[in-house]
């Protein structure tokens, strides 16, 4: 699809996410998604912007919020939902679900359950990208709650000590579950990253995809030219509960008076004309690969311990 300019491309590709995952909670209580949902709702244009800064070769791997990265790099939609019905038409084979999606062919590395685990992933593949000569770069996506974890800060340091080819990239909605960054945390995270003697970017417009994509993209070439690593700090928001398709406005840790705040700034409640010019298309998409999940065939018992290691 060909679009007239950079803002309507990022904005139909964020609300392609927006629908696909507002499908999911649709989806939800009818129990054929076979396993946990962490929704990136409220934060596509994170993953829009980034991913389009990066070239098909390039390598990303994100948390187990990884739906909109999925998507922004190129996953196959079918594929996508076929996963989350546990089918073996599925991008993992039905085996992974919503918070291991990976699609290698589009340089989506891999999500994973485990909080940071993917990080020294994608220190590896930056120092495998160095030691090859190859024209690569690599971005490791997380959460601020990952900054919590000791495999974060010896990713950095190692990154640093050796100057690889990889973009740390922190997507900050202030939230781990339900704890608010002052809770847990007596560092600053851009503060803290620089102490390692990397350079950082602070990014505040985590709802405009255009903006993210200018920052991120100069970002991309430096790392790419100097083979140095860098930080990102990206300031978002998630509209819906931590795990699950609901709101969780009512427990107390959050008010819906932020959440309005950010849907003030979001292009996709504002811009209601591009949405409604982009809306069918994407319909339509969606409910081809819901209804190719539908009838994807189950997984056989002889398929049980393929793929494992």
């Amino acid at each position: 699809m060909k679009f007239p300019n950079l803002y309507e491309e990022l904005l139909y590709k964020a609300l392609r996410i927006r629908l696909t995952e507002e499908r999911i909670i649709e989806l939800y209580p009818s129990d054929k998604i076979q396993s946990p949902v962490h929704l990136s709702v409220g934060q596509e244009a994170v993953a829009v912007g980034v991913c389009q800064s990066l070239l098909s070769t390039d390598f990303v791997f994100c948390s187990y919020r990884s739906h909109a990265f999925y998507l922004a790099k190129g996953g196959d939609l079918r594929q996508f939902f076929a996963e989350l019905y546990g089918k073996e038409t599925g991008c993992s084979r039905g085996k992974g679900g919503s918070m291991h999606f990976a699609a290698p062919e589009v340089g989506l590395m891999g999500a994973s359950a485990v909080v940071a685990s993917t990080i020294p992933l994608a220190v590896g593949a930056a120092l495998a990208a160095k030691r090859l000569k190859k024209d690569q770069v690599i971005v490791a996506a997380f959460g601020d709650g990952a900054t919590d974890e000791g495999v974060y800060h010896e990713s950095l340091n190692f990154a640093v000590l050796h100057q690889m080819p990889v973009i740390f990239l922190c997507e900050n909605n202030g939230l781990a579950v339900h704890s608010r960054l002052k809770a847990r945390q007596a560092y600053q995270i851009q503060q803290h990253a620089r102490s390692y003697g990397v350079s950082t970017t602070f990014i505040a417009e985590g709802y405009d995809g255009v903006a993210v994509y200018h920052a991120f993209s100069e970002i991309v070439s430096q790392v790419r030219k100097k083979q140095t690593p860098h930080f990102v700090e990206v300031l978002t928001y998630r509209y819906r509960e931590h795990v699950g398709p609901n709101e969780d406005y009512d427990t107390g840790y959050r008010s819906r008076q932020e959440l309005e705040e950010w849907k003030s700034r979001d292009p996709l409640v504002l811009d209601k004309a591009l949405k409604e010019k982009y809306l069918p298309a994407i319909l339509r998409e969606i409910n081809d690969a819901v209804q190719f999940a539908e009838v994807s065939p189950w997984p056989t018992q002889e398929q049980l311990l393929t793929d494992v290691i």
